[in-house]
């Protein structure tokens, strides 16, 4: 029988792929990308753009595709057989990559087309996409010789081993805790979540109810839950996951201290102070220097609105529900119960009005009447049952696809996400454009009973970020691989059009068309938007300063020489210095910080807090206009989305926006400027 993940002209086949198709498939491709690369330094293949992506791009976005789908299986329908086969091959791929990467081969090829009086006449997109493959060269080791290069190869192999190790660890030790308990200790927790906590216990033979560590249980219980021990329970068992306070083969400590130290190996070989200078070399951001005080800044901004919701907190605590220490453990609690008393609604009661088929519509139609486009309903094999498959068209023709998968389950890594399935593509092979095609993740809680999942704000926000991420991959017009959708966008600018689509959430208008009562259909009423409204910056300085926290301790790690030893230390420091709230000593948030350890966002954290000054800046067009402004919404895709990384995101800010960014709009959006 073929392979289904040897099958490239049809939608992947998730319903057919098994644990046992991964290493053969995987095997053959490989073999297919070393013989391309052979061919394409070789004297038959010319200095030629056209010419190489027939040979050596071909290849390599073929394996690309395979490996991102087991990729994707391992973080969305993780078993001990496809664990293995990931484990297995992980190396593999990644000697393939980190050696396509160094060919110095290849590289002298790749430097002749640069030299060539072709490369001026290549198009915009395609010197674009010559002068990061130039630059990933030189970060990629293609400089190194001899000893130097294997050793930069050997950090490769052992760093993507370290990192698959890490997220591993993460989702086990969730996944192993389990509270098994009456109902009488969830008293103020919501109906929908104690039914699905019954529901839980019942499907594991147990009376009672059961809580787990995943966010749509661990959430409801540190917001509501009126035992103040049975807070504290969870609370201890979330932040000392995967440390040495639980069992030692998923102590992620020694893997951040390896990872840690093969890193500023890595940066020296290369010639850099640091591996956050390797890390900002493909980022907007100048130096570590740079984001430090951009950070530090931003904390001295947010500091004095920060002791305020501090003293608020701490007050009410004392004064309404006889806490006179406010603890870690206590704060998500305290905060909703103020926010009910200042603004007289709960979170549950505007979770009502969001079920997720109702959300999703006016996100549709939002996405439909602003980017000129349709989306429409299709049907592909999934991976799970609750995965949903849309078509993305424009005047008939077929512009993306995407998978949504939308509720939490065992085995899926939490958080939320985008991802690649396919990249847009003038394929040089065949002739015909390959269009795109998402993987949109979230981990909301699944329907309980006959009812539709309902989502909190929270989760809407997060499910319009995702989005975000997925227009940009989707509506791009860039048919140039490496440089199309999200591809080649400077990491610290790749959160703009997530985080600008997180504004919609916030719009009247807009929400009139996104909710509906899962009783009665009514959308959310005037008087409660006007509430929601006026809480929007509930807490949002202690937010800003946990975010600030998290981007100082991430660039600190990776620019201060022997940092490997001092992870603890250094997260004190930060926290001594920006934090108000001060964790218990167990506590290692650390150690599940996968965003820096094993997601790609090493030394680049502080992305969040600086794509929100652009996209918070690009937001501030539409309010000069309306939400859903056509004229508006047409120019921020035409000049964001549609050109991906095939100009720097800077350029593409100031077309869209007429000028440089400026932090004011931030500062405003978030109550802490007039």
């Amino acid at each position: 029988m073929s392979n289904p993940l040897l099958q490239f002209d049809s939608a992947i086949a998730f319903d057919a792929i098994r644990p046992e198709h991964i290493t053969p498939a995987l095997d053959e491709l490989l073999t297919q990308a070393r013989q391309a690369l052979e061919q394409a330094v070789g004297p038959d293949v010319p200095a030629d753009y056209d010419a190489l992506a027939a040979v050596l791009s071909v290849a390599t976005e073929r394996l690309g595709r395979a490996w991102g789908v087991v990729n994707h299986l391992a973080h969305v329908a993780d078993t001990p057989a496809l664990r293995a086969a990931h484990t297995e091959n992980l190396p593999k791929i990644t000697e393939f990559y980190t050696r396509l990467g160094s060919d110095e081969r290849l590289y002298a090829k790749y430097k002749a087309l640069a030299a060539s009086p072709a490369a001026q006449s290549l198009s915009p997109a395609r010197r674009q996409a010559l002068s990061h493959w130039l630059r990933d060269f030189r970060l990629g080791g293609a400089d190194l010789l001899g000893a130097a290069k294997e050793r930069f190869a050997a950090l490769q192999d052992r760093m993507a081993e370290l990192g698959h190790s890490f997220s591993q660890h993460v989702m086990d030790a969730t996944d192993a805790f389990k509270l098994y308990l009456p109902p009488e200790r969830l008293a103020g927790m919501p109906e929908d979540v104690v039914a699905a906590a019954r529901a839980a216990a019942q499907a594991d033979g147990q009376p009672g109810c059961k809580l787990t560590l995943h966010m749509p249980s661990y959430l409801p219980v540190m917001q509501y839950a009126a035992d103040r021990s049975l807070r504290e329970t969870l609370y201890r068992a979330y932040v000392t996951r995967a440390s040495e306070q639980g069992p030692a083969a998923l102590d992620n400590a020694p893997v951040m201290a390896e990872l840690l130290t093969l890193r500023a190996e890595e940066a020296n070989l290369l010639g850099f102070g640091s591996y956050a200078d390797v890390s900002l070399a493909t980022k907007m951001a100048d130096s570590p220097a740079q984001v430090l005080e951009f950070l530090r800044d931003l904390a001295r901004r947010a500091r004095p609105s920060a002791e305020k919701d501090l003293a608020d907190l701490r007050q009410f605590a004392a004064a309404e529900l006889g806490i006179d220490t406010l603890q870690p453990w206590d704060t998500a609690y305290v905060g909703e119960k103020l926010k009910e008393a200042r603004y007289a609604f709960s979170e549950q009661e505007v979770k009502a009005y969001l079920p997720l088929p109702k959300v999703l519509k006016g996100l549709f139609g939002i996405i439909e009447t602003l980017f000129e486009v349709a989306i429409c309903p299709t049907t592909a094999p999934v991976w799970h049952e609750t995965v949903q498959c849309f078509r993305i068209e424009r005047h008939g023709a077929l512009v993306g696809e995407f998978y949504l998968d939308p509720h939490a389950r065992v085995g899926k890594r939490p958080g939320a996400w985008m991802d690649s399935a396919r990249d847009r593509w003038q394929r040089p092979d065949t002739g015909t454009l390959q269009t795109p095609v998402a993987y949109l993740v979230c981990n909301f809680a699944p329907p309980v009973g006959a009812r539709p999942a309902l989502l909190t704000h929270d989760d809407v926000i997060t499910l319009f970020h995702e989005f975000g991420h997925g227009l940009h991959h989707l509506l791009t017009r860039v048919e140039e691989l490496s440089v199309s959708g999200i591809g080649g966008v400077e990491w610290d600018a790749v959160e703009l059009p997530s985080q600008f689509m997180e504004n919609f959430c916030w719009e009247w208008e807009v929400l009139q068309h996104l909710s509906g009562h899962v009783d009665s259909g009514e959308p959310l009423p005037r008087a409660l938007y006007d509430k929601m409204l006026a809480a929007k910056n509930f807490q949002s300085g202690l937010q800003t300063l946990r975010q600030v926290e998290f981007g100082l301790f991430d660039m600190r790690l990776h620019a201060e020489a022997g940092s490997a030893t001092q992870v603890q230390a250094i997260a004190q420091e930060v926290r001594q210095e920006v934090a108000l709230i001060q964790p218990p000593p167990y506590a290692r948030p650390a150690n599940t910080f996968s965003h820096i350890f094993a997601g790609g966002y090493s030394a680049g954290y502080y992305s969040y807090k600086w794509a929100e000054v652009l996209s918070a800046d690009a937001w501030s067009a539409f309010e000069e206009t309306s939400a859903l402004d056509v004229a508006t919404g047409r120019r921020y895709r035409q000049e964001i989305l549609e050109v991906g990384g095939s100009r720097p995101a800077l350029e593409s800010f100031k077309a869209f926006r007429g000028r440089e960014p400026r932090i004011d709009a931030l500062l405003r959006h978030q109550g802490m400027a007039a």
